[in-house]
């Protein structure tokens, strides 16, 4: 099959940058290709939701610009789709006197980023989420919540009505990148494209690899464990409740998210997949363990932090500690009120030196932009990333 360009992977990433292409190019032939029987079965279905204000990203990161400039996109998509969301607001925690600091740093970085953020005492705290304790707390009123498998839906939607097309069930199997085209073999037919993107998520470096290039970090799967709280629990968190996260790590912490359907989420915690696509504690493929095990990158954060390894991984077997994480900013909650819900895993890249990337990370060669790190808020940023991303493609038109 002959077209213009080629993107691999129907995650919301994917979806965004094929919908800009269909938008910027009509005349011209996109296509999307996933591996999966349907799109966003992945990281982009199984996200909690929330549409991000920007509070957390170093300023002028790509996480930065583009978490500001995505939500502000995304809402206006969703409000000519009919795609419902609700601007919800949240709240991040200090539970007690030795995260002040931290937090009065979160708060300084909100400001930076230009994010309608206030420090609050613990009275207001109390009257945004009565069941919350902690010594203060900011209130970020512009976050929101939202449903990412609906927009992914209605972005594949918009690209077949604009003449492109979405195909599943069509693994790359090989990419051969020329001079004047990109040659990508799959399960379901060959392509030949002008130009490709890879949006492949947990698989992104191995099409990096494919592609003949050398990817400047490897994913390592992260599996995010979810409970989620009983209705008549549902009291305890009237919208978004964070912790002050650890400035280590890309992971925001132990988390209470009410969702657009009105459910309340609690977690995740972090543990180590033993699969990229790893979503319970039996799912094991040997060949890719053993791509994380043998990996540099992976054996220096595991000296670097193995003691925050070990507390996920007791959080993760034992559910009282769970239950005792989440205490911390709701000391109400109960184990009997948690029941299990679907995990997620996050595709982390991670540099041979053992660094976790924090910032969305990208690379070009001749015919190709490859998106290599694209966790959170990468559903929030989508369509602002696929801004950028069709401006770096565009230049080699």
């Amino acid at each position: 099959m002959q077209v213009d360009v080629l993107v691999i992977g129907a995650g919301i990433v994917g979806l965004a940058v094929a919908f800009r292409l269909t938008q910027y190019y009509p005349d011209w032939r996109v296509a999307v290709v996933e591996k999966e029987p349907d799109i966003s079965l992945h990281q982009s279905g199984r996200n909690s939701g929330v549409l991000h204000s920007g509070i957390y990203y170093r300023p002028d990161s790509e996480k930065a610009l583009t978490c500001r400039a995505g939500k502000q996109l995304m809402q206006e998509f969703c409000d000519s789709e009919g795609i419902p969301y609700e601007i919800c607001g949240k709240v991040i925690v200090a539970g007690d006197e030795n995260e002040r600091a931290a937090l009065r740093s979160l708060y300084e970085r909100g400001k930076a980023n230009g994010v309608r953020c206030q420090f609050i005492d613990s009275s207001r705290l109390r009257e945004l989420e009565p069941s919350v304790r902690g010594v203060e707390a900011i209130h970020v009123a512009e976050t929101g919540i939202v449903d990412f498998r609906k927009v992914c839906h209605r972005l594949a939607h918009r690209i077949g009505e604009a003449g492109g097309s979405v195909l599943t069930r069509a693994r790359v199997i090989r990419v051969d990148e020329r001079s004047s085209e990109v040659i990508i073999q799959t399960t379901r037919c060959d392509f030949r494209a002008r130009y490709a993107v890879n949006c492949a998520g947990l698989y992104s470096d191995h099409i990096v690899r494919l592609s003949g290039q050398q990817p400047p970090a490897q994913i390592i799967p992260f599996r995010g464990e979810y409970y989620m709280l009983t209705p008549d629990a549902h009291h305890l968190c009237r919208n978004l409740i964070y912790p002050v996260p650890d400035p280590r790590f890309p992971f925001l912490g132990v988390h209470f998210s009410r969702t657009i359907e009105g459910e309340v989420e609690c977690g995740p915690n972090a543990v180590l997949a033993f699969a990229r696509e790893g979503y319970s504690k039996a799912a094991v493929n040997l060949g890719e363990l053993w791509q994380t095990l043998s990996y540099p990158g992976f054996r220096r954060l595991a000296r670097r932090h193995w003691r925050m390894a070990l507390a996920e991984g007791w959080r993760s077997l034992h559910k009282r500690a769970f239950v005792k994480a989440l205490q911390r900013l709701v000391p109400e909650v109960r184990a009997e009120q948690l029941v299990p819900a679907p995990a997620g895993v996050r595709a982390q890249a991670v540099a041979p030196d053992g660094t976790l990337l924090d910032d969305f990370v990208w690379i070009d060669t001749a015919r190709m932009v490859h998106v290599v790190n694209a966790p959170s808020p990468a559903a929030t940023a989508s369509l602002a990333m696929a801004e950028r991303i069709v401006q770096r493609l565009s230049r080699r038109f």
